[in-house]
């Protein structure tokens, strides 16, 4: 047995600020990917696996059955006979490694799901982000469903806010340009739950929560319109502010040593840095105008191209 590819995902603009209403959008990675499988395989990330979802079909037994069932006889069984998720995605690395386990699972297992090829109505889209943060919160405490909706569909997700979601398409990619978002490598797995918690200790100060309002999830949400009408001029200058705005207000979540990296792209506009999901480690985002220009600032990091303008 060997189930559907899902993909990792990249949410390019919204962390943090999708908690509180700010847009975002949302974008499947196919670099990497997992899929379920059944074939006695007995290495230590098989096993881990293995053991990790056991747990997971036991949680599964109490969501709402009003929201979704699964038939749990059938996951069981598989569990048991030694079913893992093989899984080139990194954990830790904000690009939704559990979504991928999240979204295979409910393809496999869930009654009466609602499937890519129907007509995605935002009805259908919310239900099915709801299914996915419920099942998700095993893995991080709680979750918005956002990372398993984007990996069980495949296709660009915009957040217009907590309740309003749609698919959505994005500007195709200039094969040849240099403009690029691209993955930093920051050799550091985060953890989403702890970055969670700071952030929601900070939000209790009022500076905090003015400051997330007037600019941060201005600049956010200036970035995604930005984006999507290919106003590549706005879009750089928006993501200069909100990295200046991450730097000064949500250093904690980014990893000590590359403080310095991030003030070095306001300085030279080399490259402006950003947060790739929670932080606290895995990767970090990056915008340039000249990805040539970006590498030689950032030698001795590895580089991920995401897409081109």
């Amino acid at each position: 047995m060997k189930g559907p590819l899902f993909y990792s995902k990249i949410l390019l603009f919204g962390e943090y600020g999708i908690i509180k209403d700010s847009k975002g959008l949302s974008i499947p990675y196919s670099f990497y990917n997992g899929a379920l499988k059944k074939d006695n395989n007995t290495s230590e990330n098989a096993l881990k696996s293995n053991e990790s979802l056991k747990q997971f079909a036991q949680y599964l037994q109490d969501v709402d059955s009003t929201l979704v069932s699964f038939d749990m006889d059938a996951l069981f069984d598989d569990v048991n006979s030694g079913m893992y998720f093989d899984s080139s995605i990194p954990q830790g690395y904000g690009v939704g490694s559990s979504g991928a386990l999240v979204a295979s699972i409910y393809d496999k297992y869930a009654f009466d799901k609602i499937t890519v090829l129907e007509n995605l109505t935002r009805d259908k889209l919310f239900k099915l982000k709801s299914i996915f943060s419920a099942m998700e919160s095993f893995f991080h405490g709680s979750s918005s469903g956002l990372d398993p909706l984007n990996s069980y569909l495949s296709i660009p997700i915009l957040i217009n806010s907590k309740d309003n979601i749609e698919a959505t398409g994005i500007p195709a990619q200039q094969s040849d340009g240099k403009g690029a978002v691209f993955l930093l490598d920051s050799g550091i797995t985060g953890e989403t739950a702890p970055m969670v918690h700071l952030f929601m200790e900070k939000m209790k100060h009022e500076g905090f929560r003015n400051m997330l309002k007037n600019q941060f999830i201005k600049h956010t949400d200036a970035c995604v319109d930005n984006f999507l009408k290919g106003d590549i001029k706005s879009l750089f200058r928006n993501t200069k502010q909100l990295s200046k705005i991450v730097l000064n207000h949500f250093k904690p979540m980014i990893p000590q040593q590359f403080h310095e990296l991030w003030q070095k792209g306001l300085e030279t506009n080399d490259y402006y840095l950003k947060l790739c999901g929670s932080g606290g480690g895995g990767y970090i985002l990056g915008f340039t105008e000249d990805f040539e220009k970006a590498k030689q600032s950032l030698s001795g990091h590895k580089l991920e191209v995401v897409y081109n303008f």
